[in-house]
């Protein structure tokens, strides 16, 4: 079983290696004065037993390259964390697919993908502010599988709706009247990443879009 190590929670245990390798070596200066003092002492007759005093230099050593190996997993952390740091920030401007039904009004335009079980002559589209106010309906056909539904804000009220975020509610029936299963994702633009947390989020307006709840990237043409 792969054990997954995230950088960024890491970067907050850094630095215990090198106050540890200090320590070390202060104990072991420590060590060699009393070694040096006993061998100066030592009776000749009773001379000190020197396989103590080995085993306790191996024991020495094999902790400081214990922690030799933690300094080099630190600095490996650093590494990955600055790689990840890159990465997370390569997402700005791009064009994100999240499952959601909650998309960011920005620039005279919200986008959402529905994917519908069964083509159906008439779907409902409901679109509701924050506080959960109905501020535009419509109706149409859909077929089955993926669609997408954008809108430019037209409201029932006709007045011009806030830029912020709103939520699309999709429902159809089929001849029946049995509820078609409907499923939706939201399409925005990253304008900005959040590294506050333990691992960063990207942001769409105020909305905070973890890394494992993307579902496809488009990213801007940046030239060469």
């Amino acid at each position: 079983h792969m054990v997954e190590i995230n950088p960024f929670s890491a970067l907050s245990d850094l630095g215990q290696a090198q106050t540890s390798r200090v320590s070390i070596a202060d104990n072991f200066d420590t060590f060699l004065t009393l070694l040096t003092t006993q061998l100066k002492n030592q009776s000749p007759l009773d001379p000190l037993d020197t396989n103590q005093f080995t085993q306790q230099l191996v024991q020495f050593t094999e902790v400081e390259q214990a922690v030799k190996q933690n300094e080099n997993l630190e600095n490996l952390i650093k590494l990955s964390t600055a790689s990840a740091v890159t990465n997370v920030v390569g997402f700005l401007g791009g064009e994100i697919t999240v499952s959601g039904d909650t998309a960011v009004f920005k620039n005279g335009a919200a986008t959402w993908n529905y994917d519908i079980d069964q083509a159906a002559d008439n779907v409902n589209f409901t679109i509701r502010d924050s506080n959960g106010v109905s501020v535009f309906t419509s109706s149409a056909p859909a077929p089955a599988g993926k669609n997408a539904f954008i809108w430019n804000g037209q409201t029932d009220n006709g007045l011009p709706p806030p830029e912020g975020e709103y939520t699309l509610t999709i429902s159809a029936v089929d001849a029946s009247g049995t509820a078609i299963n409907v499923s939706t994702e939201i399409v925005g633009i990253v304008d900005g990443v959040n590294f506050k947390g333990s691992e960063p989020v990207l942001l769409m307006g105020n909305r905070e879009i973890k890394l494992d709840e993307i579902v496809s990237v488009t990213l801007p043409n940046k030239g060469t």
